[in-house]
């Protein structure tokens, strides 16, 4: 019997557990996607640490939350991974699952690395950027864009 979903307050996003076999196959068409040499496919697929590993209802998009040590330094959550195939406007998936990363990690830093050669766009990352975040620098080693979000005041999100 397998586990079922847990339902977040969220019509966008159902939460789903690593190595969920619908968004593996989602995940296997993204560019980050790296394969083992000797064929090996690891029954997870998030990475270690605290995760969040969401999709959407109709299995059209996912999104996964780290939280880790990260080997460069970065402070953070981390979104490790986001494809969309259709599940609707990029923008609003990021916002959705930024309020959800909130809500798990309270006031934490997101951030996300784009690799801009191997996207098609020519503003890679620009869904982020239209749902708030910024770029903050470059990755040393591989060239990659460090894009980041922090969590809006109580000011600003209308609280307090």
């Amino acid at each position: 019997m397998s586990e079922q979903p847990m339902l977040l307050a969220s019509s966008t996003w159902v939460e789903v557990k690593d190595g969920d076999d619908t968004v593996r196959s989602i995940f296997d068409r993204h560019y980050s996607r790296q394969r083992y040499k000797d064929g090996r496919s690891p029954l997870l697929f998030a990475g270690p640490g605290q995760k969040m590993v969401l999709m959407t209802p109709d299995a059209r998009a996912i999104f996964v939350w780290r939280k880790f040590r990260s080997g460069d330094g970065q402070q953070g959550v981390s979104c490790a991974v986001f494809r969309n195939e259709g599940g609707g406007r990029s923008s609003a998936l990021i916002l959705d699952a930024m309020r959800l990363a909130w809500a798990r990690w309270p006031g934490e830093r997101l951030y996300t690395y784009v690799a801009p050669k191997k996207i098609k766009s020519s503003n890679p990352g620009y869904c982020f950027l239209a749902a708030g975040w910024r770029r903050c620098g470059i990755t040393k080693h591989n060239r990659l864009v460090i894009l980041e979000a922090f969590a809006p005041s109580k000011s600003e999100s209308g609280e307090g």
